[in-house]
């Protein structure tokens, strides 16, 4: 039985387990090894955050991490822009920061705490990026909040780009496609690594389904919106911000 919203994980919790595995995420190819398909993602969201935005000035990465995806994007947009970092964990940020200052000479700001409560400035950024984020969002009201502050902070034609974990809305699915993904963690590391990742995607994760998310986005003013790929539990889509309202 699934563990209820209110009994999931606190921030602290969750701050305290990526505090100490700044190591393992601190690798462009394999820092998100349970993630399925992860380096295609990440390849899809930034060609796509370059199509869908061909002008970079400013990026806003939130649940950093230690900023895999805007090293990524600073690589194949060839170019500087300023970026803020944000992530409930200190030691994530300070590899992040390292780590794009090595590779870039745009500002970079960096923020810890939930990006929630962070007042960023609105109608600012030219991409947003949110990868492994959403997930750890509760309830309805919650979900759409944060989908709403996204929006606020991008100027218009601006562009967010997710790759997540994510449910399905038949039951049956759901259940099929974690066995598939119990099936490719016990090859990766074994079943007692299977059990190790379901174990903390109960205690900490509640994901929607790709097409609550794409909803969600259109509510809240993102035209157009696409699905950008998808593979069992993970799934790596984004919206840009109309020019001219929504």
């Amino acid at each position: 039985m699934a563990t209820p919203l209110h009994e999931k994980s606190t921030i602290d919790e969750i701050r305290g387990r990526f505090d100490a595995d700044v190591e393992r995420f601190s690798n462009l190819e394999t820092g998100q090894a349970a993630t399925i398909d992860a380096p295609l993602a990440m390849d899809l969201i930034t060609q796509a955050a370059i199509a869908a935005t061909p002008t970079i000035r400013r990026v806003l990465d939130i649940g950093c991490g230690a900023a895999n995806n805007t090293i990524k994007l600073r690589r194949e947009y060839g170019e500087d822009f300023d970026c803020d970092i944000c992530d409930l964990s200190l030691p994530m940020l300070e590899r992040a920061e390292e780590r794009l200052k090595a590779e870039n000479d745009g500002v970079v700001r960096v923020y810890q705490g939930d990006f929630r409560d962070i007042a960023f400035p609105t109608a600012t950024f030219d991409v947003v990026i949110a990868a492994a984020v959403m997930h750890h969002l509760r309830d309805d009201a919650d979900w759409e909040a944060a989908f709403a502050m996204i929006f606020s902070l991008l100027r218009p034609g601006g562009s967010f780009w997710i790759t997540d974990l994510v449910a399905h809305e038949s039951e049956q699915v759901h259940l099929l496609m974690w066995r598939r993904y119990g099936e490719y963690l016990t090859g990766l590391g074994g079943a007692d690594y299977a059990k190790k990742v379901f174990s903390y995607i109960d205690r900490e994760d509640s994901p929607r389904s790709v097409t609550y998310q794409i909803e969600l986005m259109h509510r809240v003013g993102f035209r157009p919106v696409d699905i950008l790929h998808k593979n069992s539990c993970f799934a790596a889509f984004g919206g840009i911000k109309p020019i001219t309202g929504h």
